[in-house]
């Protein structure tokens, strides 16, 4: 009986396994949408009764002497792409850099509160950008280095050193904003 009993079980397995074989691969089949055709687009589009009177005017008037216009007018930053993108840092040890790219030329002209300067690209690279003076950050002699990384300029490293090119000094600087020129 136990014989009779496992040929029953085998074969109910056997066809539980087509079975589930079979549903699996109609399953896994693509089965091509039909697509509407043109006539049945056609008729079911709807007709919309149309209006003998004019639209009402959609002009909105402006009215110049409301005082918030003026308000959101100074508020309004425009951006123009000049290729001229100005950046503010914030670097470490305490100093704030304003830098003002000018992707054109090459150059970064470089605002802090020891001076103003400007400086060439030096590499081809975007990442990280090197741009070099010859002279101090204040004008006098020495060389400063500005250093930016990250596709956005996210983050500067600026090195400057006075007459004495041994006694350099190194700040981090991360971007705390933006704006176009």
């Amino acid at each position: 009986m136990k014989t009779e009993l496992l040929k029953q079980w085998r074969t109910s397995i056997a066809l539980t396994g087509l079975l589930a074989g079979a549903l699996t691969i109609s399953a896994c089949q693509q089965q091509q949408e039909t697509e509407p055709s043109l006539e049945d687009s056609i008729s079911a589009e709807q007709s919309v009764p149309m209006s003998a009177e004019p639209a009402e005017p959609n002009d909105v008037v402006v009215d110049t002497q409301d005082p918030t216009l003026n308000e959101v007018e100074s508020d309004t930053v425009a951006s123009v792409n000049t290729g001229v993108n100005q950046i503010t840092y914030s670097c470490s040890p305490e100093l704030t850099v304003e830098a003002t790219y000018k992707d054109a030329d090459n150059q970064v002209v470089i605002a802090t509160a020891k001076g103003t300067t400007t400086l060439t690209k030096t590499n081809d690279a975007t990442n990280p950008e090197v741009f070099e003076a010859a002279n101090a950050i204040e004008g006098g002699e020495g060389f400063i280095q500005w250093r930016v990384a990250h596709q956005e300029r996210e983050t500067g490293v600026m090195r400057t050193a006075g007459t004495d090119a041994t006694n350099v000094s190194t700040y981090e600087c991360k971007k705390t904003e933006e704006g176009a020129v």
